[in-house]
């Protein structure tokens, strides 16, 4: 019963997130700083309502490493916004799924973890997707991969960030301190490029703060229900929505190619999940 409520709440997660992504790729006429801050502005609603309501103290114990995860967050988020611009809307949700691999290696420089041999083989051949996808798929914009491959490795630190904070924080406190700072660098950076947004741009503008709040909310709710072995490799079906999304509404076209590429990528990603939690056993 408990498995069945945890990937209920996954699935609910992942849609989430997905129509977070196919809001930004519609919003195109809207500078990526500018998202970055409506989505992390409506965001604070929740956040701040929770922490005000269960009486925990908002500026947190580790208030050094709470700036750095937020600072490191916003820099990861902006580029993966900016990448949409360029990429069709379920690669660049893909590519940025490498962020687990680049957590590993920087767990081991930084925090001597261990990886197992096979586990390199995953990441191998998650990498081989990408070559992939870049070689065989004509249509994939290098300026786009560059910018999501960067934010990936920023999201991959944000992890290392969060693994160093422990549980000493509240989640919701680090979450907050990530979209407070997200809202002032991202209202900062979109001053001198500002687009008033018309008609039914606000709402999807405010729609942002939302779908990331109830995308985190449920997968935390999910990881806290279920077992990691029987999550996690469920929240990559954010993927196949996003993908579906922008066959639908954006009229993408995925090749051959980059389907494969695709597939390497997240297959890997499954695969690592699921061997490293039968070595952790």
């Amino acid at each position: 019963m408990a498995i069945k409520k945890a990937i209920k709440h996954m699935l609910i997660s992942t849609l989430a997130f997905a129509c977070m992504n196919v809001t930004v790729k519609y919003l195109e006429n809207v500078n990526a700083f500018q998202i970055v801050f409506f989505r992390s502005a409506s965001s604070l609603f929740f956040t701040f309502g929770f922490l005000l309501k269960e009486g925990i103290p908002i500026l947190g114990n580790n208030k050094k490493l709470l700036i750095i995860r937020g600072l490191v967050g916003v820099t990861s988020m902006t580029l993966f916004f900016m990448s949409i611009k360029y990429l069709s809307v379920g690669t660049a949700v893909s590519l940025r799924y490498l962020a687990p691999i680049f957590a590993g290696i920087f767990a081991v420089i930084f925090m001597k973890e261990k990886i197992w041999p096979l586990q390199w083989l995953f990441f191998v051949l998650a990498f081989l997707g990408v070559l992939i996808l870049k070689g065989f798929d004509s249509q994939l914009n290098t300026f786009g991969l560059i910018l999501v491959l960067i934010a990936s490795i920023t999201s991959g630190l944000v992890y290392i960030i969060i693994s160093k904070i422990g549980k000493s924080e509240h989640p919701v406190v680090v979450v907050n301190y990530f979209m407070v700072i997200a809202t002032l660098v991202g209202g900062v950076l979109s001053i001198k490029n500002w687009v008033n947004p018309e008609g039914v741009e606000w709402l999807l503008l405010l729609s942002l703060g939302v779908f990331g709040y109830y995308g985190q909310l449920n997968m935390t709710k999910a990881f806290q229900t279920g077992k990691t072995n029987q999550v996690a490799p469920v929240k990559y079906v954010e993927v196949i929505f996003t993908v579906l999304f922008g066959l639908f509404l954006f009229n993408e076209v995925y090749s051959f190619w980059s389907l494969l590429g695709i597939a390497m990528i997240i297959g890997s990603l499954v695969l690592n999940v699921f061997y490293k939690t039968h070595k952790g056993n």
